[in-house]
């Protein structure tokens, strides 16, 4: 029987229907630690790593029956595929179970950033209470604003169909466009990246983190947004360079930011928390219950499907 190494201590429920194929193995406590997985590797068919370190050369190469690592979640920059593959080892990520609940999370920190939810809630709560004058700390409205996605993929796609239900207008950059029946689609116009920057009244990071990526908003590209606009970023931290984007909002460059992600996590910079125009989560795109179980589901199809010859999502 071939046997599954979790980094993770997941829920059985989603793996239960390959339970019968695989000999699972599980950590007693949230993860295991990487020492213990440099001990155990060898043994194992497949790994399901964790997003706490790197599945790095050193953990590659203990794993001498590794076959498969099987990434749980749709981003799979904590594993250094190009060496999996050199090493003969296929690396598969789930992209159907994250679809929804991540659009979800981004259009609802869209709204929240917008609408200022944060910011009345946590007045609210305190001593000193909160205007409820006519004009007193407005939000801004989505309707007829213009929204840009930069990488208007699958899950790009997601947010567009939320937005045009808002009465938004889609403007999206990628390395190329779009077919036009899918432009059509959502009444989507490609633009250059530079034009997305000066033109959109909300900007939606949904772009998978690599080299050319890195960095992607940074001091001068804040600067060519428009002061009444607002960033939202649920990809992955590195896209947005955070010392200039805390420039930016306490200098009110541009408006709000709505962050589900962080270039050093679970660290926070200190910056954020002392500003009032910036909604922070904890990476919680696919934080439900639902998503959680599904994931897990795409994962033991991958394995499954790995080893009878299926589809599978592979991504080296």
């Amino acid at each position: 029987m071939k046997k599954v190494l979790l980094g993770y201590k997941f829920r059985h429920e989603g793996f239960e229907d390959i339970e019968n194929e695989f000999e699972f193995t599980y950590p007693e406590s949230e993860y295991f630690r990487k020492e213990e997985l440099l001990e155990m590797l060898a043994d194992y068919d497949v790994f399901v790593p964790s997003f706490k370190y790197l599945t790095d050369r050193e953990l590659i190469d203990r794993g001498s029956k590794l076959k498969l690592i099987a990434n749980f979640g749709v981003g799979y920059n904590n594993i250094d595929t190009e060496y999996a593959a050199r090493k003969g080892i296929t690396v598969t990520n789930t992209p159907n179970a994250v679809l929804e609940p991540t659009a979800e999370l981004c259009f609802a920190l869209l709204n929240a950033t917008a609408r200022r939810i944060a910011f009345y809630d946590r007045h609210l709560r305190i001593s000193q209470g909160l205007g409820w004058g006519l004009y007193d700390n407005p939000g801004v409205g989505l309707y007829g604003k213009t929204l840009g996605i930069y990488g208007m993929g699958r899950i790009g796609q997601a947010v567009a169909r939320r937005a045009i239900a808002s009465g938004m207008n889609i403007i999206y950059h990628n390395r190329h466009a779009l077919p036009k029946d899918i432009e059509e689609k959502y009444s989507a116009r490609y633009v250059s990246f530079d034009e997305l920057l000066r033109n959109s009244d909300f900007i939606s990071l949904n772009a998978p983190a690599t080299p050319e990526t890195r960095h992607l908003i940074n001091r001068e590209q804040l600067q060519k947004m428009k002061p009444s606009a607002i960033l939202i970023n649920t990809a992955r931290g590195s896209l947005v360079d955070e010392e200039a984007l805390v420039e930016a909002l306490s200098n009110n460059t541009i408006l709000a930011a709505g962050l589900d992600v962080y270039e050093n996590e679970p660290k926070i910079r200190p910056e954020f928390k002392m500003l009032e125009n910036v909604v922070l989560l904890p990476h919680t795109g696919t934080q439900t219950i639902d998503a959680r179980i599904a994931m897990q589901r795409e994962v033991a199809q991958n394995i499954s499907a790995f080893f009878s010859g299926g589809i599978i999502s592979k991504v080296n």
